[in-house]
């Protein structure tokens, strides 16, 4: 049976989101003091969380960039405070130091929307026993959203995606660390997305299990908060299209929505 950071996939894994950001699109400051941050990652766990992933830097369409200290200042007091309750922690960064601190802090993933692009990250995760997440993302966060354009969004995620595993590979990381994130959102319109969640089976061609981002970026004429059906909706579709794990704000709904199905374990 094949694994994620040693959790088996014999079922979708749930993975919680913990922001610790002032400025996320969905929940920014509600988790910015760490005592709050910690106390809501128990809670997503409490609520079926496999693994909580945990955020200093928002990387919503517009957001402008963090400094690593801060970035780290943000993040190494929750994950010290979540790894002690022995939870699967994934460090949601793009800045190689703040990988290296979190991983020293108890992370075990290491989730980069630039897909260890960035200065030193791929050493960083070579040198690590750390499971990767390789994300899709078109441009950057400040201006991904202005125009993205693509002749077939499905063909160029995969073929990025694939350059980035067999980068990663050359590098020295076993294959059964990565994960990978078409990156909905990250530089995709609507449509966009919807063709990529039609056609995750394509994906599955690289062998490697399919991480989707979907929580809260359908249903645009609601508030954020307000989207849980919409995101259920779409998580439910694509786990049937082949996804092996879900990043979501709304962990005990997502967990019932797919016991109902008998996708979960529940």
């Amino acid at each position: 049976m094949r694994s994620f950071a040693n959790l088996l996939l014999d079922r979708p894994l749930i993975m919680g989101i913990v922001n610790v950001t002032p400025d996320s699109f969905t929940d920014g400051g509600d988790f910015f003091d760490a005592a709050t941050a910690i106390d809501h990652g128990k809670k997503l766990l409490a609520d079926g969380a496999d693994i909580l992933d945990i955020g200093g830097e928002s990387t919503r369409p517009g957001a402008q960039p963090v400094g690593s200290i801060a970035e780290a200042k943000r993040v190494l007091p929750v994950i010290e405070g979540l790894a002690k309750t022995g939870a699967v922690i994934s460090i949601d960064t793009r800045h190689a130091d703040v990988m290296t601190s979190a991983l020293d802090a108890g992370a075990n993933i290491l989730n980069d929307v630039s897909a260890l692009e960035g200065e030193g990250s791929l050493e960083v995760a070579a040198k690590s026993q750390a499971s990767i997440v390789l994300m899709h993302m078109q441009g950057e966060p400040a201006t991904m959203m202005d125009n993205p354009v693509y002749e077939n969004v499905v063909d160029e995620v995969s073929s990025y995606l694939s350059e980035r595993i067999d980068v990663c590979v050359a590098a020295g990381i076993d294959k059964a660390r990565i994960a990978i994130d078409p990156g909905f959102g990250f530089g995709k319109t609507r449509d966009h997305n919807l063709e990529l969640i039609d056609n995750l089976d394509q994906l599955k061609a690289l062998d490697c299990p399919i991480l989707v981002g979907l929580s809260r970026k359908f249903g645009k004429h609601k508030k954020p908060k307000e989207r849980l059906p919409e995101s259920l909706a779409v998580a439910v579709k694509s786990i049937l299209n082949g996804a092996e794990i879900v990043r979501v704000h709304d962990v005990a709904e997502t967990r019932d929505a797919l016991a109902a199905l008998r996708l979960e374990g529940a």
